[in-house]
């Protein structure tokens, strides 16, 4: 017979609490788990700031800031998730993909930091000129601003 499976006290990519067998007040771990899935799933977040909101309303999320005050305080990097009138806070995975309500632009982690795609920049030079060719880029530029890919 092969040995019990034995769990840690927490799912090792989102960090989110597991259940144990004769548990007390398994609604308080379930509870935290999806509310920590609201945040996450589909994420969005306000921007990034080191401050709490001074009135954050339930659903909200930032990525907090270099320097973090208040609750926020130790947080740096972390996502912070207004749940029920509190903070939940999340360590961002690579692989995970935010929107930022701020910029209109989705970022993606990777590398252990948020990235955002940069605008190239318009074309330019070279002995001849290709107007067409010059105008269909600049319109995909224009095209992948208005998609959110590049800033506005």
């Amino acid at each position: 017979m092969s040995d019990p499976i034995s769990f840690a006290s927490t799912s090792p990519r989102m960090g989110l609490p597991l259940l144990f067998a004769g548990q007390a007040q398994k609604e308080a771990f379930v509870n935290e788990a999806l509310s920590l899935l609201d945040g996450l799933v589909h994420g969005a977040v306000e921007g990034e700031v080191s401050a709490p909101p001074a009135t954050p309303l339930d659903g909200q999320a930032w990525i907090v800031g270099s320097a973090p005050s208040g609750a926020w305080s130790g947080k740096t990097g972390n996502l912070a998730l207004r749940q029920s009138g509190q903070w939940l806070f999340a360590v961002p995975q690579d692989g995970m993909k935010m929107l930022n309500r701020s910029t209109g632009q989705e970022l993606r982690r990777a590398g252990g930091s948020w990235r955002i795609a940069s605008v190239p920049a318009a074309p330019s030079g070279g002995s001849v000129i290709d107007t067409e060719a010059r105008a269909t880029l600049t319109a995909l530029i224009a095209a992948l601003r208005q998609a959110g890919v590049f800033p506005l």
